[in-house]
């Protein structure tokens, strides 16, 4: 009988320790990526900007382009820049807007892309999918994962706390997610890919469970690896499924809607994702998600986040419009208005909040 494997999409690096950002030039050049030097690194006018001065010396044939956001239009104008500059690879340094631009740009040129987080906001460090904001509110569009990852715990403590609980959120959601997939399995035969299922849920499993906290470097590297495995799991099934379920349209209606006042997605989404667990009437699973959001300073109810009751629950109600096809809970239960105001105040009591 003959043995089947398939080849895995993974980075050929990742790096995520204390001072791992001293030995980007040493990955590059062992790797393969960049032995000459000739670099295009994409920089915010954030944290990607103060540490330019201390990467410039050790990257002396790297060029250094600011961009202006997250957009599909600063996106290809940062592609546009760096075509006549005969580059290696791309680096994109910053936190989770600079990268997916990064991505975009590195696969409309043909070059291989390495991604620098200076926060853990969300899975898109590590995933094969950019989220730009483009006219008609915000895309995701498939791209190459990157070919290495560095994540210095020393530059994650310096970052903005938000930015970095956020990515609890997203970590977490994946449970929610597979979820969704194994009801829509279950429901209309969609099919699941056993192995981007597995590491996704135990990539969000990891963080539930962790006692620690964004204070502590192993609690910081654990939910490092749980963003990589995120991406990774996207990367292997071809799609988002793995980590993207009714917290994410939840979590995209929220941005569709009130567009100037959404909140970090890893927020939204793991508010979403304890709110999905309440419909599937999972009740030890929304607490668990609950006591734990909570616990990491992340909101439990829409109110934390500047959303009224009604406006999480219009939210709700055209959430499955965000992604047509996919089925979830809320495609599921066909909830009308009146009855996920209902839920929602249901959930708010078996919270405690």
């Amino acid at each position: 009988m003959p043995v089947l494997t398939r080849l895995i999409p993974s980075p050929v690096s990742v790096d995520i320790a204390a001072g791992a950002l001293d030995n980007l030039a040493g990955l590059l050049a062992d790797q393969r990526i960049s032995s000459s030097g000739r670099l295009a690194v994409a920089i915010s006018k954030g944290s990607g900007a103060t540490l330019r001065e201390r990467l410039t010396p050790a990257l002396p044939g790297a060029d250094w382009y600011e961009v202006a956001g997250g957009t599909i239009d600063a996106a290809v104008q940062l592609a546009d820049a760096m075509r006549s500059g005969h580059y290696d690879a791309v680096v994109g340094l910053g936190g989770g807007k600079i990268i997916d631009a990064a991505k975009y740009a590195s696969a409309r040129v043909g070059l291989p892309m390495v991604a620098v987080a200076t926060n853990l906001a969300h899975d898109g460090i590590c995933s094969p999918i950019s989220t730009l904001d483009n006219d008609a509110g915000r895309g995701s569009y498939g791209v190459p994962a990157p070919i290495a990852l560095v994540v210095d715990l020393e530059v994650i403590r310096d970052a903005p706390r938000r930015y970095v609980r956020s990515g609890v959120g997203d970590a977490v959601s994946n449970i929610s997610a597979i979820a969704d997939w194994e009801l829509s399995h279950r429901e209309t035969g969609e099919q699941i890919d056993g192995l981007a299922a597995a590491i996704a849920r135990q990539a969000g499993e990891a963080v539930l469970r962790h006692p620690g906290d964004c204070d502590d470097d192993q609690f910081l590297t654990v939910l490092a690896e749980a963003l990589v495995l995120g991406g990774i799991a996207m990367s292997i099934a071809g799609h988002s499924r793995p980590s993207s379920g009714a917290c994410h349209e939840i979590s995209h209606a929220l941005d569709i809607l009130y567009p100037r006042r959404s909140a970090p997605h890893g927020e939204q989404v793991g508010l979403g994702a304890a709110f999905a667990m309440h419909l599937r009437g999972d009740g030890d699973s929304c607490g668990l998600f609950a006591e734990v959001l909570a616990r990491h300073g992340l909101p439990v109810r829409p109110d934390e986040i500047g959303f009224s009751t009604e406006e999480f629950v219009t939210a709700v109600a055209f959430a499955p419009q965000t992604r047509p096809g996919r089925y979830t809970i809320l495609e599921h239960l066909d909830l009308t208005t009146d009855e996920i105001r209902d839920a929602y105040a249901d959930y708010v009591k078996a919270i405690g909040s």
